[in-house]
């Protein structure tokens, strides 16, 4: 999940207030604010509530503030290709909750189907699709030299991690979420740390996230047990910014957004202290998302030059960690398959699939009936093989 909290309360008090805030906002935004709860978390949104938020998360700055991403002034083009034909896809896309779906093959468009009432010029949100793109930033560190080393201790780059358990962390630990150090992620327990994190009172000139974090006890030694940690992927996002000295945002804009040619703005969303939610909350068209997607197929070569050091990529999407799924595992911040394909998820039916071998990406964005445990995921899979049967019978 990957927020939880963020997106609570006040918003009552605002529409009953009224004023310059509310008055600003256009027609359309209205229209979501109004489907919009006031007083629960994500998981206890309704389907209508949730289809109105995820275009409009970046909208409503009474929940959550967020930075800009402004586009590249060359656009990558997206030519059409040859019409992929899968049976049943109207099927597929319903029962699937499809907000955006684009599949391209070779750098074209093979199919691209809209639904939820949103379209190709809206932003959706990304969930913890958002964690690829944090680990990509890592590998520009590397690249700029800002970051000497994966081993390196993350607490050489954030300080007040010092004296806690991530003392002894390594980034790689980090990011391949085997640092040890206890964590609950259960989406429907309201006392685990994902639900506790992001409302906790910050320390005073700390970071939300390290403030959180470093008063967690060790469960494990590290890089000994695999265990999924989003607050862990912001401590990522938090590691970056000092070590390039430049906002998460700002960094993805200068080494990603504009370089690799995405056409649309994008957004992110901060938490308490400004920074941005590094295992979250990206806002982005689907194609743009698609896009990174052939961004990750050039090993991370953008205009010409390589934004991530070489084998990055062949690195970040091999499985490092055993996540206890036969045929699957986990890279840095990749979900991994064993026949070398690779993707970004997130809740609610967020995903980028990468095919290396078929030169394959599917970027969905939904709204599924159940974050992760409705019947939706093993679905989404059995779409990725039947796209993958179809373009090897040439479909």
């Amino acid at each position: 999940m990957r927020i939880r909290t963020i997106l609570t309360g006040g918003l009552a008090a605002v529409l009953l207030a009224g004023g310059v805030w509310y008055a600003q906002l256009d027609a359309e935004t209205r229209g979501i604010l109004a489907h919009l709860p006031t007083n629960a978390d994500v998981l206890g949104w309704s389907q209508p509530q949730r289809d109105a938020a995820f275009r409009a998360m970046d909208r409503l700055p009474v929940l959550a503030e967020a930075a800009s991403i402004a586009p590249s002034t060359t656009p990558m083009a997206l030519p059409p290709g040859k019409p992929l034909v899968l049976p049943g896809i109207d099927a597929i896309l319903a029962g699937q909750r499809i907000a955006g779906l684009v599949i391209l093959q070779d750098g074209k468009v093979r199919l691209e189907r809209y639904g939820l009432g949103f379209d190709a010029n809206g932003r959706w949100t990304s969930f913890s699709v958002a964690k690829s793109f944090t680990s990509t930033l890592v590998g520009a560190a590397l690249q700029d030299g800002a970051i000497k080393s994966l081993d390196d201790k993350v607490s050489a780059y954030i300080p007040d991690l010092r004296g806690s358990a991530y003392d002894d962390v390594t980034i790689r630990q980090l990011m391949m979420m085997s640092s040890g150090v206890r964590w609950n992620e259960d989406y429907e327990d309201p006392a685990a740390d994902v639900a506790q994190f992001n409302k906790a009172k910050p320390d005073p000139g700390v970071d939300a996230t390290v403030s959180y974090l470093r008063k967690l006890p060790r469960a494990h030694p590290p890089g000994t047990v695999w265990h999924y940690n989003t607050g862990e992927t912001n401590l990522i996002g938090v590691l970056v910014s000092s070590a390039t000295k430049k906002p998460l945002s700002a960094y993805l804009q200068e080494k990603i957004w504009q370089p690799a040619g995405m056409a649309a703005a994008a957004t992110w969303l901060k938490g308490a202290t400004g920074h941005e939610i590094a295992g979250c909350c990206l806002q982005a068209a689907t194609r743009d998302y698609a896009r990174f997607g052939l961004f990750v197929l050039a090993d991370g070569v953008a205009g010409g030059a390589p934004v991530v050091p070489p084998g990055w990529f062949a690195a970040a999407t091999t499985k490092q960690q055993d996540i206890g799924e036969p045929g699957r595992g986990y890279g840095y911040q990749w979900w991994t398959y064993d026949d070398g394909a690779v993707a970004a998820q997130g809740i609610f039916g967020q995903g980028i699939f990468i095919d290396r071998k078929r030169r394959l990406v599917i970027a969905s964005n939904g709204d599924w009936t159940r974050a992760s445990e409705g019947p939706e995921p093993a679905a989404r899979q059995a779409f990725y093989k039947q796209v993958q049967a179809a373009i090897d019978a040439g479909q």
